[in-house]
């Protein structure tokens, strides 16, 4: 079972992000594929032009994905509009404008104030050296931009299938099994975000595997297994390194659109679990555009 790759289906294709969840997703990845552009891979050259060649134009996701990540990049890269069904507002390509040199625009995309790129990858780890952030040295945008360009050559039909044991797309200096290690917990952080509003019956179970394109049947079980756990937000929230607390909750974001009280009350527990402050919670809620649940 490869979960850098199921990570990357399941970010990708934006599959569990809705909402204002989609709009925190492209805030993550502008600030990630941006901050990546120069990082160096295990397999060499930078991950900005790995994922520029991998994801060129014409790359789908797959007929099921109703646009989503490739097609974004892909048009990017190939001159296009960036505009797809796969992103809130078809606008997530204008936030992934720094893998190819343009500029992220969060208020073009969302029609809110820009989000910091600095403070994100304060946040995110991105760049960072020995950061201890999920994944050494790349941190957090190194194991997203990773498990996004494994994904991308897995479902292009023009290039050769990867190996579970492929970690070239990964930044140098990055532990292997931490690599992995951190992509379960990101995740099943989606995962239990999404169920927090009880709505993720069979039918939306088999619309979200639908989407991640080429992936196992063992894959599929994992995650189905996943979405048919309980939920405990205690429990997760003890599996949780100190050093993700921040990235966790912020991951936790994408999948949830903060309409219900559940979602808040969900939000609430698990930063409460990860010991993040509720200065801080309100912090990361402001770069983003979401609304706070603690009082200030």
């Amino acid at each position: 079972m490869d979960l850098i790759k199921v990570l990357g289906s399941l970010v990708a294709s934006g599959a569990l992000s809705k909402g204002s969840g989609g709009d925190v997703l492209g805030s993550i990845l502008g600030s990630v594929l941006g901050g990546t552009q120069q990082q160096q891979t295990q397999g060499g050259g930078s991950m900005g032009d790995l994922l520029g060649s991998l994801i060129g134009a014409g790359y789908s996701t797959g007929g099921n994905s109703g646009g989503g990540l490739g097609d974004l990049l892909g048009s990017l890269v190939g001159g296009g509009d960036g505009s797809s069904t796969g992103a809130r507002n078809g606008s997530l390509g204008d936030l992934l404008g720094a893998l190819v040199g343009g500029s992220a625009s969060h208020k073009e995309a969302t029609g809110r104030t820009p989000t910091s790129a600095d403070d994100l990858e304060d946040l995110l780890g991105v760049g960072k050296e020995s950061s201890g952030r999920l994944g050494g040295d790349g941190g957090l945008g190194g194991l997203l931009g990773g498990a996004i360009a494994k994904h991308a050559q897995q479902n292009n039909p023009n290039l050769p299938n990867v190996s579970e044991d492929d970690y070239s797309f990964l930044p140098l200096e990055t532990d292997k099994q931490e690599a992995v290690d951190h992509a379960k917990l990101i995740i099943r952080a989606m995962i239990n975000a999404a169920k927090a509003d009880g709505s993720i019956d069979e039918s939306e179970q088999d619309h979200i595997i639908a989407k991640l394109g080429d992936v196992t049947q063992e894959e599929i079980d994992f995650i189905r297994e996943e979405f048919a756990a309980s939920l405990d937000v205690e429990a997760f929230a003890r599996s949780i390194p100190r050093s993700m607390a921040e990235q966790i909750y912020m991951v936790s974001l994408t999948a949830i659109d903060l309409d219900k009280n559940s979602e808040a009350r969900y939000l609430a527990e698990l930063a409460k679990g990860l010991g993040i402050p509720t200065r801080l919670a309100n912090r990361i809620h402001d770069k983003f555009g979401i609304p706070k649940i603690f009082a200030s």
